[in-house]
């Protein structure tokens, strides 16, 4: 997929309130909206070369946000709000081969009052309910990991995975691996260990687990392969 804007390439200052992050373009301080809620621990490093997408509508407080940071190890795409539509087109493509066939695809499905999933997939009375999540954090030279923050909601989504199931649907965790050097990926228990726990019972209880690695450049990012999820605890890096 395209950047969904013109694309400014510039330098990485600093990130801070959460929300907001400063960087060098041409000797001016831009300040742009950083939509990643997480720790984003690996994907911070001052002098490095980044890419903003320019969106001058009067009703955004800020007019450029982040989407790519260029790390010692390649391209990490950092934007929270892409992998979703990301996934979507890749799925759309076929590059997703575990989920091809399925034409009609809708995006945050409520499944229940309180709560919604990123993507259902239908063909005839076959549902398959998919949960998208980035991950970017970095614990070895070639393996990405997720969480790099601890995460309720994260659980909660599996929690629900695994109730889809028993109910008979297909479901899935899907990351969206934007680090482009990432060739495997594991959960990322010394942050989170409970969420690598319910991870490996949704995984015994049939909840399906894919691992797609992302291309980035100043055109655009596109999912390209599959990578594996090692499961084994605490996998050596």
């Amino acid at each position: 997929m395209k950047w969904p804007g013109p694309v400014i390439e510039t330098t990485f200052l600093r990130r801070y309130k959460r929300f907001f992050a400063d960087f060098d373009h041409d000797s001016q301080v831009i300040t742009a909206h950083c939509a990643n809620t997480g720790s984003m621990s690996t994907c911070l490093k001052p002098g490095a070369r980044c890419l903003l997408t320019h969106h001058p509508d009067p009703k955004r407080k800020l007019a450029y946000s982040w989407q790519a940071i260029e790390m010692d190890d390649g391209w990490v795409g950092v934007n929270t709000a892409v992998p979703n539509s990301l996934v979507r087109e890749a799925i759309e493509r076929g590059v997703v081969e575990e989920l091809s066939g399925y034409l009609d695809i809708k995006g945050e499905v409520k499944i229940n009052a309180k709560s919604r999933l990123d993507l259902m997939l239908s063909r005839g009375d076959e549902r398959i309910y998919v949960e998208v999540k980035n991950a970017t954090l970095q614990v070895g030279p070639t393996l990405a990991a997720f969480p790099d923050s601890v995460t309720s909601r994260g659980q909660k989504h599996i929690q629900e995975l695994i109730e889809l199931k028993a109910q008979g649907h297909r479901a899935v965790l899907f990351f969206c691996v934007q680090r482009c050097a990432a060739r495997r990926m594991r959960p990322a228990d010394e942050i989170d260990p409970a969420y690598g726990k319910l991870l490996r019972q949704a995984v015994e209880q049939g909840v399906e687990v894919l691992a797609y690695r992302a291309e980035i450049d100043s055109i655009g990012v596109n999912l390209v392969a599959r990578i594996p999820v090692e499961l084994d605890p605490i996998c050596a890096s």
